[in-house]
């Protein structure tokens, strides 16, 4: 398998055969958190369809990035470097055109596959079985996160190594959600999936962030009545163990995730609609990469040249020195 300027350009033999939780390993290891980012892309997106009969819902644009690097950038911001992103198999080579093997970014990406539409709890434990004995930071690739001080609660979120967190945002209807249900001193209490009459109005967003026991717990769980091992499941293992910790999204924090063509298109409005007013790039994964120091400016203005548009103009813009703040 070779590797120009940070890109895979031939498959492994394993993609002759297609096998479940087939792993792509990349030439770099990096890992200088504790913890594994792990974004979740193997879904088929039928909600999309017809659209994504053709093209992974992960990669559909929300107005000028493909999906997934929004989920990327938060796992970025969260200052994570060592990553798996669990694609579908028919996926993989497009991902992989996308990201290389993630040393364009200065991070590590490694790919593996969920052949099957078997569950969040699936996907994560194809995850784990390439990063055994880690703790995580998991994020549904179709999720969006944005708002002042996102990066301080993530960091809160993962200051505690024991146990579980999850991020929790008051929702209109949250029936289309997990929901969370507080007890009287606004501890965890009860955990519902889709309530039809939902006690709470605090939805359960789609990043998880987990210790390292979550793999063995993950692995004793049951399918649920649709066939699917179900996140939930795996957050009342800790609710179980008065180990779950919920921490709020503030009022200004918007959050959606895109897997409908409604919430789509009102992800990509948002987001036109802050760049036009501000002129900076949301969850642009080569500026946070640059913030972050994972790369250095020569190494951004590479990285802009890739893009002969007014993307690339704005990472070289970046690369030149753009203040943070204008």
């Amino acid at each position: 398998m070779a590797n120009v300027g940070g890109e895979v350009t031939s498959q492994s033999g394993d993609d002759a055969v297609r096998r479940p939780h087939a792993i792509e390993r990349p030439h770099h290891a990096t890992a200088e958190s504790t913890r594994v980012g792990i974004v979740l892309a193997g879904g088929k997106g039928t909600r999309l369809l017809p659209t994504t009969a053709a093209v992974s819902k992960h990669l559909l644009p929300v107005y000028d990035k493909p999906m997934l690097h929004y989920a990327l950038s938060t796992l970025l911001l969260a200052g994570l470097r060592d990553l798996v992103i669990v694609v579908h198999p028919r996926d993989r080579a497009a991902v992989r055109r996308l990201y290389g093997d993630g040393s364009r970014l200065g991070i590590s990406i490694a790919l593996v596959e969920q052949a099957r539409a078997n569950g969040i709890a699936d996907g994560f434990l194809a995850a784990m079985a390439e990063r055994p004995g880690r703790s995580s930071v998991m994020i549904l690739g179709d999720n969006f996160f944005f708002g002042h001080g996102l990066q301080a609660q993530l960091a809160e979120a993962l200051a505690d190594e024991a146990g579980g967190t999850i991020l929790t945002c008051r929702v209109k209807d949250p029936r289309s959600y997990g929901v969370l249900t507080l007890d009287a001193r606004g501890n965890p209490l009860r955990i519902d999936e889709k309530p039809a009459r939902p006690d709470s109005d605090l939805a359960i967003t789609g990043l998880y962030v987990l210790d390292a026991s979550a793999a063995e717990k993950g692995a004793v769980l049951q399918p649920s009545e649709r066939g699917e091992l179900e996140v939930t499941d795996l957050l009342r293992a800790y609710l179980a163990e008065s180990r779950l910790r919920a921490l709020p999204l503030g009022r200004g924090t918007f959050w959606t995730d895109m897997g409908t063509e409604a919430r789509l298109l009102q992800a990509a409005n948002f987001v036109q609609s802050i760049q036009a007013r501000q002129g900076w790039r949301i969850c642009c994964p080569e500026e946070i990469a640059f913030r972050k120091g994972f790369i250095d400016a020569a190494a951004l203005r590479r990285l802009a040249r890739r893009s002969p548009n007014p993307y690339g103009r704005y990472l070289a813009e970046v690369a030149d020195g753009r203040p943070v703040d204008s």
